[in-house]
């Protein structure tokens, strides 16, 4: 164990422990002279030489200490290789605790869940399912570079990231029976096709509008899957993806609603100050663009490169139209996250990362608070004869 001091000039308030020195130097007890008359007429002798005497020693003592601890309070200390050295056996959650402990054996190991804030092995499995590679990483952060590590798993793993763990140290990877709670990824709703389009111009409006009744599930109607109008009339909020199929420069309070978050669908002919294509997200099977996609401000603008009319883009009557048309607009899918637990075991390689050293201030801070109650006890009490 290697004591450390953040702050090595908060020691200098140790030149305190003068004050309580000089206080029971200058209040001892007191000499009060009283003249006797017979004693007037002897000779005056020289007086004798006085040592320097302290009153209350225990009290001295005790408030030199807490000054002292003060002082050290001040400088910040740190502890540092006082971690337990016992090795650590966590398990995910889905492997039957009994297993665990018979892994464990009679050693004194510390058996935890991998799951969130690591709780131990003795209260019940975690519901959820845990990020596996992220708690993985984060315990091989948080445990000192010579604490042996084992994972106990099952044969199949939920909640995997799409990339083996690399760990600073060797682990012992552990399959053992079991099952882990399913992860089912929710099936998000229809988007809705919210369409602004030139008053007398609906040149391609059937053919969204058929791309939205396609979406449409057994609980979904037409009406909460398309809203379709005129360039007069607002966008809904930011949330929900829009179609402009006006030609000419996109108005400014439809640029402000891109800025603001917004993303939209431009015809071909509809113009965009200073928009400059990133992406394509989109193309044909020949290769040919059909959709190019940029942002602006904080929101994300893509633009159709052909009219939607079937001679000039046959993608219009392809049965996969919908498909693709509903892509521009989803969130990107959840990637899958079950794998073999023997395909996943961790490689080592990974940054070892010091440990933080512990600090000493709070029960510093605890120590001196008793030591202030003591201190204002004794100096208070009724058996004391002098009070310095």
């Amino acid at each position: 164990m290697n004591l450390a001091l953040l702050l090595p000039a908060g020691l200098a308030a140790l030149a305190a422990a003068l004050l309580p020195l000089l206080l029971h130097l200058a209040r001892r007890h007191e000499q009060t002279p009283t003249d006797f008359a017979a004693l007037r007429w002897l000779r005056q002798k020289p007086k004798p030489r006085h040592r320097i005497r302290f009153d209350e020693w225990p009290l001295l003592l005790l408030r030199l200490l807490l000054l002292a601890l003060i002082a050290l309070w001040l400088a910040k200390p740190v502890l540092s290789g006082a971690d337990d050295a016992r090795p650590w056996i966590v398990a995910v959650p889905g492997v039957d605790a009994a297993t665990v402990r018979e892994q464990a054996g009679d050693t004194h190991a510390r058996l935890h869940w991998l799951a969130t804030d690591f709780p131990s092995l003795d209260v019940p499995s975690p519901a959820d399912a845990p990020a596996i590679g992220s708690l993985l990483r984060q315990l091989d952060a948080e445990l000192p570079s010579g604490i042996p590590l084992t994972v106990v798993v099952p044969a199949t793993l939920q909640g995997a990231d799409a990339e083996r763990p690399v760990l600073s140290r060797a682990v012992s990877w552990t399959v053992v029976d079991g099952a882990m709670a399913s992860v089912s990824s929710p099936v998000p709703p229809p988007p809705a096709l919210v369409v602004r389009h030139a008053a007398g111009n609906d040149m391609g409006l059937r053919y969204l509008r058929a791309a939205a009744l396609a979406w449409q599930t057994a609980s979904s109607s037409s009406s909460s899957t398309q809203q379709v109008g005129t360039q007069d009339q607002p966008l809904p909020a930011t949330t929900t993806a829009s179609v402009w199929l006006v030609p000419g420069p996109v108005p400014a309070q439809v640029m402000q609603w891109i800025e603001s978050g917004g993303t939209i669908l431009l015809a071909n002919d509809s113009t965009l100050d200073g928009f400059a294509p990133t992406s394509t997200p989109w193309r044909d099977d020949d290769g040919t663009t059909l959709v190019e996609a940029g942002t602006r401000g904080e929101g994300r603008v893509l633009r159709f490169t052909r009219p939607l009319r079937p001679d000039v883009m046959p993608a219009l009557v392809e049965a996969d139209f919908p498909q693709h048309l509903r892509a521009l607009f989803d969130t990107p899918a959840v990637l899958p996250a079950r794998v073999l637990a023997k395909d996943y075991a961790p490689m080592t390689g990974g940054a070892t990362y010091p440990v933080a050293p512990r600090d000493l201030q709070p029960w510093l801070a605890l120590l001196i608070a008793l030591l202030v109650l003591v201190e204002r006890w004794m100096a208070t009490r009724r058996t004391r004869n002098v009070a310095p």
